[in-house]
C-alpha cells in the first residue's frame, strides 16, 4: 500500500490550493499534489495524484472521499497505481507490438516501398508526381 491518492473527475479548473484544503479536511497530511495538465493546451486533464502522510491515511481517505462530490462533480479516490517500466515511444507501431502485429505493420503501411513499388521515384513508369510527361 503506497502513500499516493489518484483523485479522478475533477473541475477542469480546481486547484491545488482547492484539493489540498478538500484532502486535508478530517486531519489528512498532504505532502505534495500534482494536477496533470495537457501537454499542447496547459489546461487540466481532471485528475490529480496526491501523496499523503502515510497509508494509514491513504486508506481512510480512500474510503471518505471516493464518490463526494466536489465543484458539482462526484470524485473518483483510489490508491494510484505504478506506471511501471516504459517502453518507449508511441505511436501505432508501439501498440501493435504487444499484439504480434510488428511483423504485419513492418511489411506494409504509409509511405512503405512495397514489391510492386521498387522502381527508383522518377522512373518512367508514367503517373503520379516525379515521373516524365508526355514523352
Amino acid at each position: 500500500m503506497g502513500n499516493r491518492l489518484y483523485v479522478g473527475n475533477l473541475p477542469f479548473d480546481a486547484t491545488e490550493k482547492q484539493i489540498r484544503s478538500f484532502v486535508e479536511a478530517e486531519g489528512r497530511t498532504v505532502m505534495a499534489i500534482k494536477i496533470v495538465t495537457d501537454r499542447d493546451t496547459g489546461r487540466s486533464r481532471g485528475f490529480a495524484f496526491v501523496d499523503l502522510e502515510n497509508a494509514d491515511q491513504t486508506q481512510k481517505a480512500i474510503s471518505e472521499l471516493n464518490g463526494k462530490d466536489f465543484g458539482g462533480r462526484a470524485l473518483i479516490v483510489n490508491e494510484a497505481q505504478d506506471k511501471g517500466p516504459s517502453k518507449g515511444g508511441t505511436g501505432f507501431r508501439t501498440a501493435f507490438a504487444d499484439k504480434g502485429h510488428a511483423r504485419e505493420q513492418s511489411k506494409g503501411g504509409f509511405g512503405s516501398r512495397g514489391p510492386t513499388q521498387q522502381m527508383p521515384r522518377g522512373s518512367t513508369r508514367g503517373g503520379g508526381r516525379g515521373g516524365t510527361r508526355g514523352s
